[in-house]
């Protein structure tokens, strides 16, 4: 069964740091595009980033560069998101989704992903 399940959401003081972390379970990493996207309340999803199939070069909302990094660990199969300089309207429910054979730009129309996980939590206090 194919799932991808995010984790490493936490409290974190504003000016921290954070890894997340999307594992993907029942396909490998590499053969399909996987984004970080994140929602704050009240607010409308935003795209973080995201890692074509194969490919290395991540594309990164322009507001994300910088602070934010994604890695893919394929002998994890996991693609990480290495969060810096977190402040609290980084606050959100940060997601990953996968879609097979994307490329790095997959994630810019939704309905190209195929597969979407929960989601997990961080807070910034300031």
């Amino acid at each position: 069964q194919i799932q991808l399940e995010e984790s490493g959401g936490d409290l974190v003081q504003a000016g921290g740091s954070l890894t997340l972390s999307c594992a993907a379970h029942g396909f490998t990493v590499e053969d399909y595009a996987i984004a970080w996207v994140r929602q704050a309340p009240g607010k409308e999803r935003e795209v973080i980033s995201c890692v074509g199939a194969g490919d290395d070069d991540p594309y990164y909302t322009d507001s994300m560069k910088g602070r934010f990094t994604v890695t893919r660990d394929i002998a994890k199969n996991t693609v990480d998101l290495q969060m810096n300089s977190l402040q609290p309207e980084d606050t959100a429910v940060y997601t990953c989704a996968a879609a097979r054979g994307g490329t790095r730009l997959a994630i810019l129309y939704y309905s190209a992903m195929d597969y979407w996980g929960k989601g997990t939590l961080v807070t910034v206090s300031s």
